[in-house]
């Protein structure tokens, strides 16, 4: 995650819960009334999109296929897409959209503007992981960079985001060439930075929804590693959670290995520390609370026989209700300053970075309905269906921002034969995202992509 010295986004010591208070109440605040849906799309309207979409798609696809393989081979980490933005605008202007770009760092903004009618987000976003690629893909990334640490890293869209990107150009093209077919307004944004939580934040405080048109509904769509090429989920409500990222410092005192009684051992604190941690979730939170506090990253000392001064610890926290969120905050400086108070150690710093905030997303249940009832119309009831809430984070979930209806929906990308072998007794299991093995299977995961997304769209705006 990308991160300078504490200053702005930064909120630390006994200040931190109070000020991490105050922006939970802000983030998501829904100020305006949604628009209402316009009529439903279905029968025979839909039928002639439809099929109109998969011809344009069919036509399209060796050129997606050719610009998702290039994208695949050639990620960019977050904060630094300037050359996937680049390839995006260019994409984008060819088609007639006008172009903004470095929104919110490196985010594009492209309009594109045909009559009378509902104004419609489609976001994708850019970024990869500091991932080293063993798909064994012909098309593998080879990419090596230095991270914000100045270590150096490989480089892999192991969430997917290089389909993503494939399937809004493919979504773009089709809505171009059947201008005709709808009305109304298309912001079709570019994010950066999703994979650290920032993106959307940095975009939206770049006043993407003040010098450009603000939407009345916005879609997305993500990938999904365990679902089969052709099929959609979907979460009605709520689909992702809060994510919260949580820095502590323990200190202590530090002095030779062979004479620990004149030290203040901060290892063992620290290890006292991540063991009850554990104890917010098991023992203070509802059981029926989904709740979730991991310790990641745990660094201290230099070499076998010193005891060294402080050990850092990197936490996420991840909760789907703002009542548990804060008393887990709240909880880990309680048990971070207990635990020194009890080994006569200085107090430990706690930081929460709120830059790095992402609020649970919230899938809009009219939107959300009305867009899987056409899904399903076009797939097929049995290839729909729906998906439980998820413990990851999505800062999709900033779009709702002013009262925006959202929908983000997960794309299956696994091929049938990959699928079939990960079912049998002792066969090959699934990637998770993020995973090195992680590429999803691209004509399928393309065709349905596109497809859909250009079906939700329509289902809006068209005529």
């Amino acid at each position: 995650m990308h991160r300078s010295k504490p200053g702005a986004g930064w909120v630390r010591g006994g200040v931190v819960f109070a000020a991490v208070l105050a922006f939970l109440g802000t983030v998501a605040a829904r100020s305006d009334e949604p628009k209402p849906l316009p009529p439903a799309f279905t029968g025979a309207p839909l039928k002639a999109a439809a099929k109109a979409v998969q011809k344009q798609v069919d036509a399209d696809l060796p050129a997606l296929d050719t610009l998702y393989k290039q994208l695949h081979a050639q990620p960019e980490l977050s904060y630094k897409e300037e050359r996937t933005a680049g390839r995006l605008a260019k994409e984008m202007k060819a088609l007639g959209f006008e172009v903004a770009e470095k929104v919110g760092g490196h985010g594009l903004v492209c309009v594109l503007k045909n009559g009378a009618g509902p104004t419609i987000l489609v976001r994708t976003d850019m970024d990869g992981l500091p991932v080293t690629e063993n798909t064994g893909v012909p098309y593998a990334s080879k990419v090596r960079t230095r991270d914000k640490n100045d270590v150096e890293v490989g480089v892999m869209h192991a969430c997917g985001h290089d389909m993503h990107m494939a399937c809004w150009v493919g979504t773009a093209r089709v809505l171009t060439a059947m201008k005709d077919r709808w009305s109304g307004t298309l912001v079709f944004i570019a994010q950066p930075a999703e994979e650290v939580g920032a993106g959307a934040r940095l975009m939206l405080a770049d006043g993407l929804y003040q010098k450009f048109p603000k939407p009345d509904y916005a879609l997305a769509l993500h990938c999904d590693t365990l679902r089969k090429v052709g099929e959609i989920g979907y979460s009605e409500g709520l689909a992702m959670a809060n994510v919260d990222t949580v820095d502590i410092v323990v200190k202590g005192k530090g002095g030779h290995g062979a004479a620990p009684h004149t030290t203040v051992d901060p290892v063992v604190l620290a290890a006292r520390i991540v063991l009850d941690l554990q104890t917010l979730v098991s023992r203070e939170i509802d059981p029926l609370e989904p709740a979730v506090v991991t310790v990641g990253s745990i660094h201290g000392g230099s070499k076998h026989n010193i005891i060294p001064a402080e050990v850092k610890l990197q936490l996420t926290v991840r909760s789907t209700k703002d009542a548990v969120r804060k008393h887990i905050l709240e909880g880990i400086a309680r048990i971070a300053k207990a635990a020194a108070v009890s080994a006569r150690a200085p107090e430990p710093s706690v930081t929460v970075n709120t830059d790095e905030f992402t609020p649970a997303l919230f899938n809009d249940p009219a939107l959300t309905r009305r867009t899987m009832a056409v899904f399903k119309e076009v797939l097929g009831e049995k290839a729909v269906n729906p998906r439980p809430t998820i413990m990851g984070g999505e800062d999709f979930s900033r779009y709702a921002q002013g009262g925006v209806p959202v929908c983000l929906f997960w794309l299956g990308t696994i091929s049938e034969e990959r699928y079939a072998e990960s079912q049998r007794e002792g066969g090959k299991p699934l990637p998770s995202s993020h995973s090195e093995f992680y590429a999803p299977e691209p004509e399928g995961s393309l065709k349905t992509g596109v497809a859909t997304l250009s079906l939700a769209v329509l289902s809006l705006c068209g005529k």
